[in-house]
């Protein structure tokens, strides 16, 4: 990888002070040429500070890599997560694209446990309930409160539904308090079922709602999780050690989706990650989405050594985007060890942050315009509204635009204080309209385009030890915060002090 990054920091000296509008000056068909579809996604990478020849050095290195073989390994259901000795089938989650049997098996697996889904929704809907509670964390609770939350409408779903992740008991006292426990249920969502937070709220759930007898659960140890809270097993549907959690709302995990959405808006969302599915398979790496942003990634972080990187939703229905792709992004590339444990001969994955044009343009654009650090960004917008206000769209629209050229162009100015840079590079993506399979679509793209990026850094994408020590820090340190033990070191034991006294 080192020596296939050096040819990378070639071009990026080469490329050294060249302005991006003089790139486009350089070559005008750049414009069209550098932009990519697949279904109802266009991406449009010609902000980007490559060229065509470090374009094409990138795409070399893809094919160093055989990430068109590494794809297919992964669609087959080889063991991808060496280090925990799993395949990562989320993709059999949403079709069959796989003539391995250990794919087709999970394909029909998946398939038997969304007709279990569409029963208990079927029951729920012939019942009094008017809300869910859907409580998870990290990947239970990421994924779903993303799409429920961008896809709800009038007229889809029947239930209201809310998310409760945090331990914090402010949290849950916000949640239930609008809220009739006669007329309430709730969705326990645990890959382990030994997830603190969720284990805890879960009683708050249990113990508010009068029993158990509305608590449904999701769970890889669904024995463990009827036992734990008296669940009925027909209210309990399983998740699998082959997927993992930030990969899991395709699963039973988008129970909750379904009931915000509609069931067959679920599938939909399904159908539109499928064929994004299809696209990363069939498509040659240099009309492949998932691979040029994966590899513009790498250049971006390991040519141009930018440490951050910015996604920027002008549709307020993908606010939660970017807290999504956090946890997607961040702890799937977030390794410093080589799939043999020898250390990372580059930088991985940089820090993802953003917010929603054009709220976001009123706080921290004055850093990305005029800041001395650079912020690559993805813009994701929607060319179709659903609204009726069509010109609040057309602004939207137009500040969309405005801000991703006014990034990459800059404007001179004789006074300092009003001289932009420019050269700052984003990529634009824009959705036909947003709807289940758009959706679907653009959430797969991240998917695979995090997996590439770990076949071209020689790391493993599906674990995620790193959140393990401060879970166990905290277990032990439980005792010590109602005063039955010491633990911790000198600074540990001064906060704890310091709690204690004033508790």
């Amino acid at each position: 990888m080192a020596k296939a990054l050096d040819a990378l920091r070639t071009h990026a000296e080469r490329l050294r002070g060249v302005h991006l509008p003089a790139l486009l000056a350089q070559d005008p068909a750049r414009a069209g040429d550098f932009a990519l579809r697949a279904g109802p996604l266009y991406f449009n990478f010609a902000r980007q500070a490559y060229d065509r020849q470090a374009l094409e050095a990138m795409l070399a290195l893809a094919e160093s890599k055989d990430l068109a073989g590494a794809f297919r390994r992964l669609f087959d259901g080889e063991r991808v997560n060496v280090t925990e000795g799993r395949a990562a089938l989320h993709t059999a989650l949403r079709g069959n694209h796989s003539d391995a049997a250990i794919a087709r098996q999970a394909y029909a697996t998946a398939a038997g446990v969304r007709e279990r889904m569409a029963v208990l929704i079927a029951q729920l809907q012939a019942s009094d309930i008017t809300d869910i509670v859907s409580v998870g964390i990290g990947g239970s609770d990421l994924g779903p409160r993303l799409v429920a939350d961008a896809l709800r409408e009038p007229g889809f779903g029947r239930f209201r539904v809310h998310f409760l992740s945090n331990v914090d008991g402010a949290a849950a006292q916000r949640v239930l308090a609008p809220l009739d426990p006669a007329r309430t249920a709730a969705i326990l969502i645990s890959k382990t079922f030994g997830t603190q937070e969720t284990l805890l709220n879960g009683g708050i759930l249990r113990d508010w709602l009068g029993g158990s007898d509305r608590l449904y659960a999701v769970s890889a140890n669904p024995e463990r999780a009827a036992a734990a809270f008296d669940i009925a097993a027909e209210r309990v549907l399983p998740m699998w050690d082959w997927v993992g959690g930030r990969y899991s709302l395709w699963s039973a995990v988008g129970l909750p989706i379904a009931l915000a959405i509609g069931f067959q808006r679920f599938e939909a969302l399904l159908a539109g990650a499928s064929e994004f599915d299809a696209h990363v398979l069939n498509a040659p790496l240099a009309g492949n989405i998932a691979v040029r942003h994966a590899l513009t990634a790498v250049w971006n972080r390991n040519a141009l050594g930018h440490a951050a990187h910015g996604v920027m939703t002008y549709d307020q229905r993908l606010a939660l985007l970017p807290a999504y792709l956090q946890q997607l992004v961040m702890e799937s590339l977030g390794k410093s060890v080589k799939l043999d444990g020898s250390p990372v001969d580059a930088d991985t994955v940089p820090v993802w942050w953003g917010g929603a044009g054009t709220d976001v343009q009123h706080s921290f654009f004055q850093a990305l315009h005029q800041g001395t650090g650079v912020v690559p960004l993805d813009f994701v917008g929607t060319v179709r509204n659903d609204d009726p206000y069509t010109e609040n769209h057309l602004a939207l629209m137009s500040n969309l635009l405005a801000q991703s050229q006014a990034l990459a162009n800059g404007q001179g100015s004789d006074d300092p204080h009003r001289s932009y840079a420019g050269g700052r590079p984003s990529t634009m993506i824009l959705l036909d309209a947003l709807t289940p399979q758009s959706l679907g679509a653009l959430i797969a793209m991240y998917e695979h385009s995090v997996y590439a990026q770990s076949v071209l850094w020689g790391i493993n994408a599906f674990d995620q030890f790193g959140v393990e020590l401060g879970k166990q820090l905290a277990n032990g340190l439980l005792p010590a915060l109602k005063g039955e033990a010491e633990a911790g070191d000198p600074v540990t034991r001064a906060l704890l002090a310091e709690l204690r006294a004033h508790s």
